[in-house]
């Protein structure tokens, strides 16, 4: 680690905090998690990923979506992902059905350019090609939160945060003993059971969740017959024990399970594929100063553990064999030096290994390919008030990459609420950087020659609260990237020394400079006490800016995207509410040469609560059975209906 960035870090977080250590306050700083109880909480009005610590969202300046959980009990959706796209700016893929390899998309920027917090622990799988979160075994289990932020955010949350981070907190308890029981069945032979249990004390917080899905599915390939199914287990558990007033520890851990059948290129056939996933967390927590000063120090750890197979191949079934981890060590402190500044600071560092093998009639039983590199980081950022209403952000990291060695990157951002919070103005800048994965300097397609890829990222908005019933926002938005890589086929002839004298197809290549700039429309009403509708819009141009395909629009990038949502509250106690959906073509090929069909989707949905204890629900999902797909020749469910219960004591 650069001796002197963590001395320059060190020192300014001094100087910024020394003027005020003297003074008297009873200024308290916000938890530095953003899994714990405040993080969980329902209240939408706060966000915790923006700052990594509690704010109000009025003093955020980037664009952040919060689902609640009686947002994601209203919707009914199971798998995360389906969820996801319905909030602004965002857009996925999916090969197949649920539980097949799914990417998320965030303004325009690749899958992998997504951090994915799950209860604090980031979900980035080594063993992915370029180092993705892969959301085909996230359903929605015991999840109390989400959190959507949109824009770069590398300066608090690293390498990778170029599109946004999504942040997903597990059920915490708010009494003494608590419990729930979700159970619902539907098309397709669909069984989804839920339940958790735990309880919160004057000294112990617990709970304890497992889940079970299953179903018969559809064709993973579009033009097949025979279904592909898929069934996931899922287990997670919280525990937070307040050691003194001052002092508390904090574990936390999701497993899941999951086989999914699979098709062949064109057509049915008997693969399948298994993947477990494992995230921990432990953690120690402690307050000084009578807790302006509030510190966490963590140990963080992920494994992914995924094997192929296909019972066709008599000599070795096993045809792809990879396990990825992560452990990652922080620590965090946020600092209230007063009533109007904090400071936010930190160190981390993190190791990353994998191992993949792709066994084939040829080589039953190859070695494995190994790799693994570590990066070392600190970061500082500032909030200050600088006036009623108005708040300026500023950040700096430092990251310090075994293999490409020091980096640093800057944020700032402005959020001003103005005509007693009705209205608020919001811009914010960032930078990002990504070292390449794994995979993309050992695997079979990796190249050693790869250089990092950089970003730069910014936006402008406004929110406007209108007549204490509805509240409307409009953000522009645009970056612009460097050295991004992709894969690059090798030609049959070519005198690329790369390809030359190696077996493979292609490699990884620093091959794309782009530009993505787009407008998000956002709105909610309140029409009647009874009555609420919600909408946003999303227009994105992606674009290469250089090379063969300049100007062309990147590939499953849709131009336009919208989601309306309407919800009644009948007097007896009956909700129902429907959700619409549209996406508009995709490009399939980098020449814009094939594209995709425009797609609507139409679900509706029902809940009605028998006592304060039992509530039954149903949903019908593409209520008009219309077909479609996210990605080319890969089959989408039709119409579907499902019901089920839910118990609360």
């Amino acid at each position: 680690m650069n001796r002197i960035a963590y001395a320059t870090l060190a020192a300014a977080s001094l100087l910024a905090a020394f003027p005020a250590a003297a003074v008297e306050t009873d200024q308290q700083a916000a938890a530095p998690d953003v899994a714990g109880r405040a993080a969980a909480t329902q209240v939408e009005d706060v966000v915790v990923t923006a700052n990594r610590s509690a704010q109000p969202i009025e003093r955020v300046g980037a664009s952040v979506t919060v689902l609640t959980q009686a947002a994601l009990e209203n919707r009914q959706t199971t798998a995360v992902v389906e969820l996801l796209a319905e909030t602004p700016g965002v857009s996925y893929t999916r090969n197949g059905g649920v539980g097949t390899v799914s990417g998320l998309r965030i303004r325009g920027a690749e899958s992998y350019h997504t951090v994915v917090l799950l209860d604090g622990v980031k979900m980035n799988d080594p063993t992915s090609t370029q180092g993705g979160y892969n959301f085909g075994n996230l359903l929605v289990g015991d999840t109390a939160r989400i959190e959507v932020l949109r824009g770069a955010q590398s300066t608090l949350w690293g390498s990778q945060a170029i599109g946004g981070v999504v942040n997903i907190v597990t059920a915490e308890p708010t009494e003494a003993l608590q419990g729930s029981l979700d159970a619902e069945a539907g098309a397709r032979g669909t069984t989804y059971f839920r339940g958790g249990v735990g309880g919160a004390g004057e000294r112990l917080n617990w709970r304890l969740a497992a889940s079970r899905y299953s179903t018969d599915g559809f064709s993973a390939d579009a033009t097949g017959t025979e279904d592909d199914g898929y069934a996931n287990t899922g287990l997670s558990g919280r525990v937070n024990l307040k050691l003194t007033d001052a002092v508390s520890l904090d574990l936390r851990s999701v497993w899941s399970d999951g086989r999914v059948d699979l098709d062949a290129w064109g057509g049915d056939a008997r693969r399948y594929g298994n993947t477990r996933e494992l995230a921990a967390y432990a953690g120690l927590n402690f307050d000084l100063l009578g807790g302006r000063l509030r510190n966490r120090i963590g140990h963080a750890w992920t494994d992914t553990d995924t094997q192929y197979y296909d019972p066709d191949v008599h000599v070795q079934p096993l045809t792809y064999d990879a396990l990825g981890q992560n452990q990652r060590w922080e620590y965090q402190g946020v600092f209230a030096v007063s009533e109007t500044l904090n400071a936010t600071f930190g160190a981390e560092s993190e190791r990353s290994e994998m191992k993949v093998r792709v066994p084939d009639a040829w080589d039953p039983n190859p070695a494995f390919t190994r790799g693994k590199a570590g990066i070392d980081s600190v970061y500082g950022q500032v909030q200050w008030t600088v006036l009623d209403g108005l708040t300026l952000t500023g950040g700096l990291r430092y990251d310090d990459h075994e293999v490409y060695g020091g980096k640093a990157l800057g944020q700032a951002a402005a959020a001003w609420a103005l005509n007693e919070g009705d209205t608020v103005l919001r811009a914010s800048w960032g930078q990002g950087f990504r070292a390449p994965g794994l995979y993309e300097l050992y695997s079979n397609l990796g190249n050693l020659t790869l250089q990092p890829e950089e970003f730069d990222s910014w936006e402008i908005g406004v929110e406007q609260r209108l007549f204490d019933r509805a509240v409307v926002s409009a953000v522009y938005f645009n970056r612009q990237a460097d050295n991004e890589i992709r894969y690059n086929s090798c030609d049959v002839g070519t005198t690329d020394p790369l390809c030359g004298g190696v077996n493979r197809w292609g490699y990884y290549k620093n091959l794309q400079k782009t530009e993505a700039q787009g407008i998000e429309l956002i709105g909610r009403v309140d029409v009647t006490d009874r009555l609420n509708l919600s909408a946003n819009y999303t227009w994105t141009e992606a674009q290469n800016v250089e090379g063969d395909y300049n100007g062309k629009q990147l590939t499953y990038r849709p131009e336009h995207t919208a989601n309306l949502a309407a919800d009644y509250a009948w007097v007896f106690g009956l909700k129902t509410g429907v959700s619409v959906r549209y996406v508009g073509e995709r490009f399939t090929t980098a020449n814009n040469s094939a594209d995709l069909d425009a797609y609507t989707l139409v679900d509706i949905r029902a809940s009605y609560p028998i006592n304060d204890h039992l509530e039954v629900y149903g949903r019908v999902e593409n209520l008009f059975d219309e077909e479609y797909q996210t990605i080319l020749n890969y089959g989408t469910a039709g119409q579907g209906a499902f019901g089920g219960v839910r118990v609360r004591f």
